[in-house]
């Protein structure tokens, strides 16, 4: 996925005033159930999808050790603790849901040699995280060609009740589709200040989740892609401080 601008402070929109002021203020796991073929998916504040009735929690491009694989290829230094946050919020994820089974969507290391630049501490977390659950890994893009040696099991695609769980959308619609890869955030405006968030992306036949990675940026929903996969139009979920927030389109602002 090619990287974009960061995303921004608390969601604010002119018409929803009430809503940019509890932004600050609220704290709890506030998460919206959705419905997408017959089943019920849960947005979690966390970026993570929650399936209750598989007892399954989706996340999708996780990208660790993407700070390394920069650092590696071009000798920019960036703090080595990207994988660090991202498995951290993993595990407050995982603790809190206590699921079943995980489903990474994907993307989950930034490069091929991403899991063996891991640090001894953050692969014990992974596979502390995988005892006693069934891990799957999708395959994505960036690491398609990690195959073993982090536990878990590998595959391309993953059906779970009516959904169809990949990495990339398919050129085709599908219904009950599941997917990640561009990193979708909604820019909302109010009053001259502007801000991002990421976000899920939802029709009534496909949902694209947001980035789990503590170190990814984001591609704008209202870029030509999001129309091409959802020609009806579609509604952003974006995650603020303590709940999510549903917003049309059409309330969505380019860059």
């Amino acid at each position: 996925m090619t990287e974009q601008r960061p995303e921004g402070a608390p969601l604010r929109h002119r018409k929803t005033i009430t809503v940019a002021v509890s932004l600050k203020l609220e704290k709890t796991h506030k998460t919206p159930g959705v419905a997408l073929a017959g089943e019920t998916l849960v947005l979690d504040l966390s970026g993570a999808l929650w399936l209750p009735e598989h007892r399954t929690l989706v996340v999708s491009d996780l990208h660790l050790e993407k700070g390394s694989a920069f650092a590696a290829r071009s000798g920019q230094f960036l703090p080595p603790y990207d994988t660090r946050e991202t498995l951290a919020n993993l595990h407050e994820a995982v603790a809190r849901l206590d699921p079943a089974r995980v489903v990474c969507l994907g993307d989950s290391f930034h490069d091929a040699q991403g899991p063996a630049r891991l640090d001894v501490a953050d692969r014990a977390l992974i596979a502390a995280l995988q005892e006693g659950r069934d891990w799957i890994w999708i395959s994505g893009n960036h690491d398609r060609a990690v195959q073993d040696g982090v536990g878990g099991r590998f595959a391309d695609t993953l059906a779970v009740g009516g959904l169809m769980l990949r990495h990339e959308p398919a050129a085709a619609r599908e219904p009950g589709e599941v997917a990640g890869h561009f990193h979708p955030v909604g820019k909302v405006a109010m009053r001259g200040r502007a801000v991002r968030r990421r976000c899920f992306v939802l029709d009534g036949t496909r949902l694209v989740m947001p980035a789990f990675g503590a170190l990814t940026g984001g591609l704008n929903v209202r870029d030509k892609v999001f129309d091409e996969l959802f020609p009806g139009g579609f509604t952003a979920h974006l995650i603020g401080d303590g709940r999510v927030f549903a917003i049309s389109r059409t309330m969505l602002t380019r860059e």
